[in-house]
């Protein structure tokens, strides 16, 4: 079954490195915004989207299907994506 994965990251992040590393591992598919490579108005509105779903803005800020993890939490990952 394929699970939606969307992250929001920071490109200097070693958190959000280690879920890239994880997901790439699982072979699971993710689309994912750098979002201090953003600029301008794209970024403004990222940060607001990220706010949305994760109030204090931390990263990674991850999407899977409707269930929003905050952080590297390899159980939880693994839970939203149903993998052993």
């Amino acid at each position: 079954m394929e699970h939606q994965v969307k992250m929001y990251t920071l490109s200097t992040c070693s958190h959000c490195k280690a879920v890239k590393n994880f997901l790439d591992e699982c072979t699971v598919k993710y689309e994912f915004s750098d979002v201090d490579l953003l600029t301008g108005e794209e970024r403004l509105a990222v940060i607001e989207e990220v706010k949305k779903l994760n109030e204090a803005c931390s990263f990674p800020t991850i999407i899977i299907g409707d269930k929003v993890i905050v952080g590297f939490n390899e159980k939880d990952i693994r839970e939203a994506l149903h993998l052993a």
